[in-house]
């Protein structure tokens, strides 16, 4: 098992099948925080469907797309992040990230998210990647502007959620542009 420091309490871990349980634990303190932001087919209720998200990422990591990483914080499952879509073959990817509410404001989701980017521009040779989010999620806009990403437009009244329809950013950020951030140093701390 490997696991990538974030700093000195914190790391970026794979998340497997056999992680469950945690999971389950973890969107219980979770779910309510983030089901308004992320996709109704991730925030689960019970063990059985914690199982079968994993499952599918499993099943999507295989086929070299979809991929889903734990953030941890004093070695508790507090949060993650995801290549929610993954193609070499297009040379493309869409990031997103959730976090407990106890875990946010230590710059730990724009520091996994770093590495996510890093991995998909540096390792696997991808070209473009993209974050999606409500156009009302100021914290999640925040990550895409540090992460040096440029608004690219919004897509009106594309995300439904409980009864209502919200407009949804998407941001995106380069290969050259993320070698010339990195290179630089900066990243819009």
């Amino acid at each position: 098992m490997f696991a990538l420091p974030l700093r000195d309490n914190a790391g970026l871990e794979p998340l497997e099948i056999w992680h469950a349980e945690e999971f389950a634990g973890h969107l219980e303190r979770a779910r309510e925080h983030i089901r308004p932001w992320v996709g109704p087919g991730f925030v689960t209720d019970d063990l059985d469907g914690a199982r079968a998200t994993l499952r599918r990422y499993a099943e999507r990591q295989a086929a070299d797309g979809a991929r889903l990483y734990g953030i941890r914080l004093d070695g508790a499952l507090v949060g993650g992040v995801m290549f929610t879509d993954f193609s070499a073959a297009s040379g493309s990817c869409e990031i997103g990230c959730w976090l407990e509410p106890a875990a946010e404001g230590h710059g730990l989701v724009t520091q996994a998210c770093r590495a996510l980017l890093d991995w998909a521009f540096t390792c696997r040779g991808l070209h473009r990647a993209e974050w999606h989010c409500r156009s009302d999620n100021d914290r999640s806009s925040a990550v895409a502007k540090r992460l040096g990403m440029t608004l690219e437009g919004v897509r009106r009244e594309s995300w439904p959620y409980a009864g209502a329809r919200h407009d949804k950013q998407i941001w995106a950020i380069l290969a050259p542009e993320w070698r010339a951030e990195k290179q630089a140093g900066f990243f819009g701390e």
